[in-house]
Order: structure tokens, then sequence, then C-alpha cells
């Protein structure tokens, strides 16, 4: 072995941590690490303590902290939620996250050694001793070189999408000089590592016959080995890299220093935020809404900056600006005025402005000044945003506090107002009379039982489309019959049933959402049933996610609420709620309508429904029920929890849009033109009533008339019941159990 200035006890194999550095280079470098470190701790005291400043969360989000932190920690690490329709994204991300943790990491193990074991052994032993000798030090010579390597090639990746490839949701109006700081910091910390350790295993090298020789144990660093090579035979010599070294090694830790002191206060602050926010997530987020107080001047929690909740500020701090939101957002696409990642990041930017004792003005507003009113109303609540979000960003629970904010104000569309007093003096959207809700049962050739007068095994929700509409209406006739056909005890409310609510409460209207709640639940508790079925999966969303929510009792001495209503109904998921498609899933499968998946030839696609799959991750039970009808069924690219909206979400069937294409002429031309089987496919097939109604409007208006049929799932169903020779009392299977939850 060569001699070497790195042999510090014979042939020990270790390294002088502070090569080529004076005692007061130490000194001041000790002294800027303390500065360093009190701004990065300040910075993050600051920080949190301006989440204690707001408003209280609606549920404890804190709860089960340990398993909460795993959880986190889980996600974090195996950075799933980065590769989610973006392999390139993860596989970046997921080299700059592990590279970054085991620089960390190696930094971190440096200085146990030196300011703690050495010094610990020298009080205990009288002799200061060192771990980072032998085996461990060749160990993590090799480790920190390869995961170095990594996190320089995710960097690299993250220039190359930024600046050359110009990747366009990295790009928007929040855009800033601290972006380029973050990347580029990243980028020459780890590039300046390998210079530096480059210049060192030069320095401390000999020449021998015009070659460079470095100590030999030295190769495993293979990284810095390359670039000793480089800077020699690009004619640096061992006394040139030794004069360099002090100046490479300033410079790195000086960057080093300024990127950590200025984490708190820039982008960088979201790799805390961002783990904290996953940490403290719902589960059910965007299923189910935080309420409103019952008092009539209750804070819609957007009025002001002091409205906002501790985990909004926090939601707003951990966007990383990814873009990841805007680029699956059916109404940006549309060309409406939204960009989900500008909402979150515009509440940010005033909430700060605020703070810094800047103008108040009103959050939401026509032509706002924070928050466009066109902004809110172009939201189709179909939480792709959300699912997106590789950080867990709560993005409709801050929409819809800005919807409450524009109904308090009365800034919203004449036609949502029609809608609104229509529920209200009607009790359903279309404004039609209560007393004529059931007289679509008298086109239908089956019975429809009362499930006020009888005991059933099924309540079923039927929903203001399938009951008003004329084409939805053969949605339920189909499923009345589908009932019927395999014997099973099912009934209905006819007059006493209304609107669910699922949307007006997206759209803002919290206190009729209430109402319909409370009536709905008093109407259930005076019926005797085992499971709520439902045709809508707005209504399936609602009922199982929301309604066991509501705090009636908070309402009791409210004369403005017609119910008698103190208790939650089904706190505990006593009554099964399930959407109509896992109920006939259950009854195929127990051979109830004896189908056998040879009755039908068509070539058809399914849209998977937002409230039934990204909503409540339903994906199975609709793509059981059309394959056992004995159709071809083909993917569109876009499914399951990638689905694309119909636009009828959030209000989206009754506010008028200014949009370069709708949603449904879209994804129409997606099943015709990107899906495996074409031109060739024969039926778009929905499992919603509110897709119906916007996929039959884009058929016209897209011009597919003649190139695609709408159906639901249902109407296949009964086809295939039909062909198959099954009549409405053919078969004696009796009465299934109730599907197995989802």
């Amino acid at each position: 072995m060569l001699e070497s200035p790195l042999l510090q006890s014979g042939e020990q194999v270790t390294r002088e941590t502070f090569w080529g550095i004076s005692h007061v280079g130490e000194a001041v470098f000790y002294y800027l690490a303390a500065v360093t470190i009190i701004v990065f701790l300040y910075g993050v005291y600051q920080r949190f303590a301006r989440y204690t400043r707001g408003s209280e969360d609606w549920f404890d989000r804190l709860d089960d902290l340990p398993g909460r932190i795993t959880s986190a920690a889980k996600t974090v690490a195996s950075n799933e939620k980065q590769f989610n329709r973006d392999l390139v994204g993860g596989v970046m991300h997921a080299f700059i996250f592990w590279g970054f943790m085991t620089l960390l990491i190696g930094t971190t193990i440096i200085a146990i050694d030196i300011d703690i074991f050495r010094n610990l052994t020298a009080i205990i032993t009288g002799e200061r001793q060192s771990f980072f000798v032998g085996d461990f030090y060749l160990s993590y010579s090799l480790v920190m070189d390869a995961m170095g390597l990594l996190f320089v090639a995710g960097v690299s990746i993250a220039l190359w999408r930024r600046y050359v490839s110009r990747t366009d949701r990295l790009h928007g109006k929040h855009t800033s000089r601290e972006d380029d700081f973050l990347v580029w910091s990243l980028f020459f910390l780890g590039v300046g590592g390998y210079v530096q350790e480059g210049l060192r295993l030069l320095g401390t090298a000999s020449v021998e016959a015009g070659s460079l020789a470095i100590t030999s144990y030295e190769e495993v660093s293979f990284v810095g080995h390359f670039v000793a090579d480089v800077m020699f035979v690009g004619g640096m010599t061992p006394g040139m890299a030794e004069a360099a070294y002090p100046i490479m090694w300033w410079s790195h830790a000086i960057l080093a220093f300024v990127f950590v002191a200025s984490i708190p206060f820039m982008k960088p602050f979201h790799m805390i935020s961002s783990f904290a926010n996953i940490v403290v997530k719902d589960e059910k987020a965007g299923k189910r809404l935080p309420g409103v107080p019952a008092a009539l001047d209750a804070d819609s929690g957007a009025e002001s900056v002091d409205s906002f909740s501790w985990k909004e500020m926090l939601d707003q701090d951990a966007c990383t600006k990814c873009g990841r939101c805007s680029s699956v957002c059916p109404a940006k696409a549309s060309g409406r005025d939204l960009d989900p990642r500008d909402v979150i990041l515009d509440l940010k930017q005033y909430r700060e402005s605020v703070d810094a004792g800047g103008e108040t003005t009103d959050i939401i507003a026509d032509g706002g000044q924070v928050i466009a009113s066109e902004s809110m109303e172009s939201c189709m609540s179909c939480m792709a945003c959300m699912d997106a979000c590789p950080v867990e960003i709560e993005h409709l629970k801050h929409f819809t506090k800005l919807n409450r904010q524009l109904t308090d104000q009365g800034d919203i569309q004449p036609s949502l107002q029609e809608v609104f007093q229509n529920v209200m003096q009607k009790g359903n959207t279309f404004g039609n009379s209560q007393r004529t809700r059931g007289d679509w049962t008298e086109d239908v050739d089956v019975e429809v039982p009362d499930a006020r007068e009888q005991e059933v095994d099924y309540l079923w929700y039927v929903g203001d489309y399938p009951s008003y509409d004329d084409r939805n209406k053969k949605i339920a006739h189909s499923l009345a019959r589908i009932f019927d056909a395999a014997d099973v005890s099912f009934g209905i409310l006819f007059d006493d049933e209304k609107y669910d609510g699922n949307d007006i409460r997206r759209v803002g209207e919290e206190f009729l959402y209430v109402e319909l709640a409370g009536h709905h639940v008093e109407t259930f508790d005076e019926c005797e049933f085992d499971t709520l079925v439902t045709t809508d999966p707005h209504s399936y969303n609602t009922f199982k996610n929301e309604y066991p929510e509501v705090d009636f009792e908070e309402f009791a001495d409210d004369p403005m609420m017609p119910f008698d209503v103190e208790e939650p109904w089904n706190p505990d998921g006593d009554i099964d709620v399930y959407h109509w498609t896992q109920v006939v899933e259950e009854l195929i499968e127990e051979n109830a309508l004896g189908l056998d998946g040879t009755e039908l030839d068509y070539t058809v696609t399914y849209h998977d429904p937002c409230h039934l799959g990204r909503y409540n991750d339903e994906y199975e039970a609709p793509r059981s029920l059309i394959r056992a009808t004995g159709v071809d069924l083909h993917e569109m690219p876009r499914n399951r929890d990638n689905s694309y909206c119909c636009g009828g979400g959030g209000g989206g069937l009754w506010i008028e849009q200014e949009e370069e294409e709708k949603p449904s002429e879209e994804r129409l031309r997606e099943a015709l033109e990107d899906t495996d089987a074409g031109s060739a496919v024969e039926k778009f097939v929905v499992a919603c009533p509110m897709c119906m109604t916007m996929y039959e409007d884009g058929r016209k208006t897209g011009d597919f008339e003649d190139d695609i049929e709408i159906v639901d799932i249902a109407e296949l169903v009964v086809e295939a019941i039909d062909a198959g020779g099954v009549s409405a009392s053919a078969t004696d299977a009796g009465t299934p159990s109730a599907p197995a939850d989802d």
C-alpha cells in the first residue's frame, strides 16, 4: 500500500475529515454551522407557530400519532405517489430523495464520530478513538459514492425536465427564482461533493511513471476516483489539487449552510411540511366534508386569513408546485378558469401578504384579486387533483369553503340559485311536483313496492334524475326489473324521497344540505329495511360517508330545520349502504339472474364515475356486471382512479360554462380513438345518471350520434336477461345476502 497522508496510524484505513483545513478554519466552520442550525430552527419554529394561530380543524388529526407517522414514513420512503401517472418523475424523485437522505445520514455519522464519539472515548479511556475506520469506512465510502451518484442523476433529470424538455406542469404563474434555487443548489451540492472528493484523492496521491497512484482502498470511492483521474488527465497535479481543495471545501460548506438555513423560508420547506401533511391527512378527505356551525353568522371558513385552519395553512405550505393536480384537472383541460395548484398557492400568497402587513380584500369574488368566483364555478368536484397530489393536499376542502363563501355572499349564477330554490320548495333539482316523484313506476311492467308500508331488505333510493329525467327513467325501469327478476325484497320512498344533497353541498349550500339529510334520516328511521341501495354514485357517497358525520343535535333547536332528529345516523355503519352495482354483482354471483356470460355480443368501453371510483374505490363491481352480459369490454387509457370526469359533478350539470371542449366530448373522443378497439366500440357504458346526462349531451354537441351509443350497465343487464330468456318470475334463487363492503 502506498504511503499517504490518509493513513493516520500505520496502515489504518480511514481519512482525515478536515484535511487541508486549519484549526482556525475548523473553528469558523463550527461557528457557521451553529448559526445555520439556529436560523433553521428559528425558521421552523416561526412556521409552526403560525399554524397554532390558525383555526381549529374539524376533527382530530393527531389520533393514533405513532400509526400515522409510520404510515406517512412508508408513503414517503416508497415514493409510491410519485410514480402515479409519471414513471420518469417517480424515478427522479426516488433518486433525489434516497440520495439526499443517504448524504444527510452520512454527514450526521461523521458529526457523531468527530463531535461525540471521539470526545466520549477521550473522557472514558483517555484516548480519542474513532469508528470511522476499517470496514466501516470502506462501506461508508462505497454507499455514499453510489447513492450520491443516484442523487446527482435524479437532480439532472429534474433540470432536464424543467429547462430542456420544459414539462408543462412544472411551470405556472407561481414559478419563481426559489424553484431555480432549489434545483440548482441541490445539483451543485451533489456535483460539488464529488469535485471535493476528487481533489482530495488527487491531492493525497502520488505520481509514478507519469501515472496517478491513489491509495488502493480509496478505489471504493469509485466516482471520486474517476473525477480525480479526469482532473489528472486534464493537467492538474497533486500539488494543484491540494491548493484548490480548501477553496472547494469552503464553497461546498457555505452552499450547504445557505441551503439548510433557507429551508424554513423557501420552497425546500416542503421537505418538512409535506411529511407533516401526510401524517395528518384525512383518509376520507373529499368524500366527506366538514360541516358549518348552526349559527346564522357562522364563518364559512373563507372570510379572511384568520378563518384558515392550521391544516389548510399546512396544505398551502406543503405544495411543491409540481403541477400534478393541474395536469389531471378536467376543468383546466377544458379551458375553464381553474388551476388547482394556483388556487392553493394564491391562498398561500395572500395569507403571507396579510401576515406581512399587506392589504386585505375579499378572498373570493367575481373577478376577485385572490380567487375569482369563476374558478370555483369551474370545479367538478371529481377529486382528480387530490388523487394525483403526492403530499395529500385536500383541495376539495378548500374549494368547498370558497364555494360556501360565494353562497353566503350571494355571488352565484342564476341557474344555480334556481336549483337551490327548486330543492327548497319542491325537494328536487328539477322543480317538479314532489307528488310525481314515483310516477316513473307506472311505466315499468313490474311492481315497485312502497318501503313506507312494508318491511323490505333493500331500501332503494332512486334519485332525482332516474325519477324525473326521461332518459334516466330507463335506468330506473331497468333496475326495477333486475331486482324483480332476482326476486329480492325491495322498495322505494315515492314522494318522501328528496334530493340527496351531495352536489349542492359541494357548491356551498350547507344548510340546505343539512335540511335534506335530516329529512331523509327521519324517513329512514320510519322504515324497516336492512340495506340502503342507491342508483346514483353521488347519493351513495353522501349516504355512506357524510350523513353519519352530520351533527343533527346542533340544529335541534333551529326552527328553520323541519326535522326531529338529534342522534347521529348510522355512526357505526350498522346499516349497509351500497351502490346498486355492488348489490347486483352479488346477485349474479349467486346465479339469481341466470346469466352465463354469453348473452350479448357488443364491443364496449366503460367510464368510471368519479363518486364510485375515486371517491369510494369501487372499480370491480361495475366491470363484473358488464362482463357477465357477455360483451367485449375494452378499457380506455384513462380508467379506474385515472378516469376523466364527465363534467357533471360539483354543480356542473347546472352551471353554464365557457369551455374550449366539453369534458364529455373529450371522453367520447378518447373512447373511439384511443381505446384499443378504436371505432369498433359500439356502446359507451356508464354507471351514473349524471354521467348519462352529460354524455348524451356530449354525443350531440360533439357530433358522435352516429358513432356510439350511451347505455347504463343496468340496461345492458336487462338486455342480457331478456336475451337469456329469464323473465321477471323465472328465478327462484330467493333473497341473497348483502354484498361484502367494498
